[in-house]
């Protein structure tokens, strides 16, 4: 469903809070399942992560912070390696990246997706092994791809006729030869929102199955001297907890397979099956470890090439949002606390806090579900349903739709949100020329600034009239 242009407030979401949220026995506790695995309130009610108080990461670092838990991130990272063992994954940049984590990526084995010159740069930067990188993208400029090429970028998906051609002249020039995988749109509805759903026809990525688009790449590819033609690549979407769609991706994809091999005489070697995999936002979800993410991937895939008769490519994923998601949490402050009556007698408690849709807009974009709890303190009052909103100028600025908060809610309060790490640092921006937060990663009680944040310094120096 398309989220409303003025935000959830126009949602049908009723005025009690919509039906799976349930009154908290005590509005002190935190759901596990939605935080970092090193998370925990102290008797207090202070909230820590990693070890350390938020209130004094606060006081240090300002708010709103993002809060990255770093032994929560390697962990994650080491499942999705060691639960996919046989797979090439490549960690989704997009959803957040920066040179610290990137160099957590390398330690712990992982390959690396960019989509854009500038993560490209990043990785560069970072000193990530540009082998290991794979590029994607549906619109490639020529400067990307020669900094990619330049690089010794290891895979290109190539998402378009006009890339293709691009791609191989770049590459004729430097004399070499480009490693490239072909997007292919399997015409899959992924049961996600319109707006990270990725593999119906009628969207801008890929080359299409059903129309001859992705056989005719492949076609072109091998004709050509500058092109090295290593596989296929299919994504279904973003926010995904089963794999019943990547089953009927899979069939699709090696339909595909089996017509290359027949028709042009050449085995792919390789599938990447995309990322998308869900995170819990909410109790309403209920993600799949990557262990049973892998044995489903596995059983699918191997199902299909018996049955097509041909061998198990090398198979690659690329999860992002399940790996960082919930390893970060952002903290904010609050700033003003009002009680607004509803009809029948309802009433919503909003809290204003000093961050909103330029640290998180997902829930403007995709009317995206957000839990919180407050972080500075006990509460021994009672639960009464609460919005949280941001500082914007927009009805729509909503962090967190619907939760439970205390009743006594003030101004000075900390709040935090979990499952902030993936495309809330990645997707701020400046709205109402609003600086974005820092990111502080935190481990066994100690904190550390990552990333800066913006001033209004940076802001000013931008504008050169």
């Amino acid at each position: 469903m398309r989220a409303h242009e003025a935000g959830a407030l126009h949602a049908d979401i009723g005025h009690r809070g919509p039906s799976w949220l349930r009154p908290p026995g005590d509005v002190n506790d935190v759901v596990p399942a939605l935080w970092s695995s090193t998370a925990r309130k102290r008797p207090d009610g202070v909230l820590e992560v990693g070890g350390v108080a938020l209130t004094d990461l606060a006081a240090e670092f300002g708010t709103p912070s993002y809060v990255l838990d770093e032994v929560d991130f390697r962990t994650r990272v080491r499942a999705f390696r060691d639960g996919f063992e046989g797979f090439d994954v490549y960690y989704a940049g997009k959803a957040f990246m920066c040179t610290t984590v990137l160099s957590w990526i390398a330690e712990e084995g992982l390959n690396l997706d960019v989509c854009s010159g500038g993560e490209l740069a990043l990785a560069l930067r970072a000193g990530f092994d540009p082998a290991r990188i794979g590029f994607h993208g549906n619109n490639k400029s020529e400067s990307e791809l020669s900094r990619a090429l330049d690089a010794g970028v290891g895979r290109i998906i190539v998402d378009s006729f006009t890339e293709i051609e691009r791609l191989s002249r770049l590459a004729a020039e430097r004399d070499t030869v480009a490693s490239v995988m072909v997007r292919a749109t399997v015409g899959v509805e992924a049961h996600t929102h319109e707006y990270i759903a990725t593999a119906h026809e009628d969207q801008k990525f890929g080359l299409s199955i059903a129309e001859g688009e992705a056989l005719e790449a492949v076609r072109r590819i091998l004709a050509d001297d500058h092109l090295n033609l290593i596989g296929l690549h299919s994504h279904i979407g973003s926010q995904i907890y089963d794999t019943s769609g990547f089953e009927v991706s899979a069939r699709r994809v090696f339909a595909l397979h089996a017509r290359i091999l027949d028709e042009l005489g050449f085995r792919c070697p390789e599938l990447d099956l995309g990322g998308g995999f869900g995170i819990a936002y909410t109790t309403q979800d209920d993600p799949e470890t990557p262990a049973r993410l892998a044995e489903g991937l596995r059983g699918i895939v191997e199902h299909e090439c018996k049955a097509l008769g041909i061998p198990v490519p090398v198979l690659s994923v690329e999860p992002g949002r399940a790996i960082v998601g919930p390893s970060m949490c952002t903290v904010y402050e609050v700033g003003t606390v009002k009680t607004v009556a509803l009809d029948a007698g309802a009433s919503r408690l909003y809290a204003s806090v000093d961050g909103g849709m330029s640290d998180n807009i997902r829930a403007a974009l995709y009317d995206a579900d957000y839990s919180c709890t407050v972080a500075s303190r006990r509460s021994d009052a009672g639960p009464v349903l609460g919005r949280v909103v941001g500082k914007h100028c927009e009805s729509g600025d909503i962090v967190v739709k619907d939760e439970f908060l205390p009743a006594d809610l003030a101004p000075g309060d900390l709040i935090a949100v979990p499952g902030t790490g993936a495309y809330c640092w990645s997707l701020a921006n400046n709205y109402n020329h609003v600086p974005r937060p820092g990111v502080v990663a935190v481990r066994d009680g100690a904190a550390r600034l990552v990333v800066r944040r913006e001033t209004e310094e940076d802001l000013l120096r931008l504008d050169v009239s």
